[in-house]
């Protein structure tokens, strides 16, 4: 196991690095902000599914995710039509402009990661994405989890005195 001190230096390196995944969103187009850009991403992988399955691996409301699912509905990139085993319900596709979208979306972040990593050798990316890769899978399926020392949607306590 490594040192705790190890750890603490992750956590900070994990918090900065929030600053790329802002950078990387600098680039989406104008109407497709980043919560967008993860539902597309999400059915390119998982091909057709519903509104409830997409707030589940994005562990989002159903409320939440139903204005993200209007959002790119209204934009074109996805289609909804009846779930064949369930006529209540609607299962969510990319359109072909929201693949087209995709492609592009792809396109973008190879370039960027080109750029910004081009004096990286192949091992190096390749030992970054497995490292990444491996991290990812420590944590499973964070969804269903809660902090050992904290019941589910138990707030943290605060030091700050109550408003009257």
């Amino acid at each position: 196991m490594a040192a705790r001190a190890q750890y603490e230096e992750l956590a900070r390196q994990i918090s900065a690095f929030g600053a790329v995944k802002r950078g990387m969103a600098r680039g989406l187009p104008a109407d497709c902000p980043p919560a967008s850009a993860a539902v597309l991403t999400l059915l390119r992988q998982h091909g057709e599914l519903r509104t409830s399955q997409l707030a589940e691996l994005m562990a989002i409301d159903m409320s939440v995710m139903s204005r993200h699912v209007a959002h790119v509905v209204d934009l074109g990139w996805v289609e909804r039509h009846p779930d064949p085993l369930d006529g209540r319900s609607r299962l969510l596709c990319l359109s072909e402009r929201g693949r087209r979208l995709m492609d592009e979306l792809s396109e973008y972040v190879v370039v960027t990661l080109e750029e910004h990593m081009g004096d990286w050798g192949d091992a190096d990316v390749a030992q970054l994405t497995a490292l990444l890769r491996r991290l990812r899978e420590s944590f499973g399926d964070c969804r269903a989890r809660t902090h050992p020392h904290q019941s589910p949607r138990q707030p943290h306590e605060t030091t700050t005195a109550p408003t009257k």
